[in-house]
């Protein structure tokens, strides 16, 4: 485990994917996170790359060959990962490709994953350098599970999502048998900025949303007000799932999203992925803020 620490908030990263796994203020020890419990859900807040989500029968294309990914890739479950960097305020790590990857992955990357601990704010910055001669194919993301509630007082049912705008989403439903995203849309917000939490919201899965206009998102009690927020201004997807029985929500930044069930597997056309050039290198970052009233 590894940690960072400022006057307001303390930050413990598993050496396993480097998974950000807790975030604590100092003042009075009170958690943020979830606690990955393994009966519920064991996942705390996994680095997702190079895909996120499932792919269709678990495979994919690229240049007339197939391969296979596990779901939301492999630097959730790496213990390859190292630190390149650390400093009184940050810790880096780094993934590098290797021949095992190249078996399941063809493509010669640098992956870093930087966490930025400033007064009340996280940023997890993601880095990705393409060392190969030829373009890189990718999508990343974040899974952070935030407790809910926080605070002994209080109910799941008392927290709710605050967007930046007013939305009229709707969420593109995952086909609960195979994980992928169906042609199905469920209405979710009507001209409002205002998502109630409840343990049924959950029942077929995460809400995806692809159209959101808002770049960052407060979840708040009824009972102490705003708790944290999430920004994430540069990712045009965002995931909002938890497990019905859990007593968190996830509040999730993509750059790319779970294969539709009509894909063709293609790699290079998927939904969502980016693509780097060779020699490039590609940064995007998100941040949770915790409100400095429970600091």
């Amino acid at each position: 485990m590894y940690t960072l620490q400022n006057k307001l908030l303390k930050i413990a990263i598993n050496k396993t994917g480097a998974e950000l796994s807790k975030i604590t203020s100092v003042k009075d020890n009170t958690d943020f996170m979830w606690d990955g419990n393994p009966d519920v859900w064991s996942g705390i807040a996994p680095n997702l790359f190079p895909i996120i989500g499932a792919l269709k029968n678990n495979t994919y294309t690229f240049d007339n060959n197939e391969y296979s990914l596990p779901k939301h890739g492999f630097v959730r479950h790496s213990n390859d990962l190292e630190i390149t960097e650390q400093t009184e305020n940050s810790i880096t790590f780094k993934l590098t490709y290797n021949d095992e990857l190249l078996k399941i992955y063809p493509f010669k990357f640098e992956f870093f994953i930087s966490y930025i601990l400033t007064e009340n704010t996280l940023e997890i910055k993601h880095t990705v350098n393409n060392i190969d001669d030829k373009s890189l194919y990718f999508s990343l993301g974040g899974h952070p599970a935030f407790k809910c509630p926080v605070f002994e007082n209080e109910t799941y049912e008392d927290y709710f999502l605050e967007f930046e705008h007013a939305e009229n989403s709707k969420t593109h439903c995952i086909n609960m048998e195979n994980g992928l995203i169906s042609s199905k849309t469920e209405p979710v917000f009507n001209n409002t900025n205002l998502l109630p939490i409840k343990h049924d919201l959950f029942n077929d899965d995460a809400l995806v949303f692809k159209d959101l206009k808002s770049g960052h998102v407060s979840l708040k009690s009824k009972l102490n007000g705003e708790i944290l927020n999430v920004s994430y201004p540069n990712f045009p997807y965002l995931g909002i799932w938890a497990k019905p029985s859990g007593d968190y929500v996830c509040i999730e930044p993509w750059l790319g999203i779970a294969d539709n069930e009509n894909t063709n597997q293609g790699f290079m056309t998927k939904e969502g992925i980016l693509k780097l050039d060779s020699k490039q290198s590609f940064t995007a970052s998100y941040h949770i803020t915790i409100a400095k009233a429970h600091l």
